[in-house]
């Protein structure tokens, strides 16, 4: 079974990598993005405290225009969060600090996950 596990982490992995690796560029998108920071807060179903927190700070320069975040449950499967559409949205338009919320895609024994996501943006841009 872990083996089985670890395989599918893996392929899930590699997918994710693919999509990213094919995607426009998150400079050639929004060539006047000088630095992004994404807080990220998970929640569990019902739970009004974060489960897990993290910081990502993205490398614009090489960056993809893809804000997928896998799901922390490891018993979810295929899940994650597609926060690309209001990322993007707020990045092309000059936000310099917006936030959103998104449930997971994923199933959880059968059911949906339950689990959502809210994030921070912080953006600066050149002059």
């Amino acid at each position: 079974m872990l083996n089985s596990n670890n395989r599918e982490a893996a392929e899930r992995f590699q997918e994710r990598r693919r999509r990213e690796d094919g995607a426009s560029r998150l400079r050639d998108q929004v060539p006047q993005l000088e630095a992004l920071r994404l807080v990220l807060d998970e929640y569990r179903e019902n739970d009004p405290a974060p489960w897990m927190s993290h910081t990502r700070h993205i490398v614009v320069s090489r960056a993809p225009a893809l804000f997928l975040i896998p799901c922390g449950d490891s018993d979810c499967v295929d899940g994650g969060y597609s926060l690309t559409r209001k990322v993007m949205d707020g990045l092309r338009s000059a936000a310099t600090s917006f936030e959103g919320d998104e449930e997971c895609y994923g199933r959880r024994h059968g059911n949906r996950c339950g689990r959502r996501v809210h994030f921070t943006a912080e953006a600066t841009y050149l002059p």
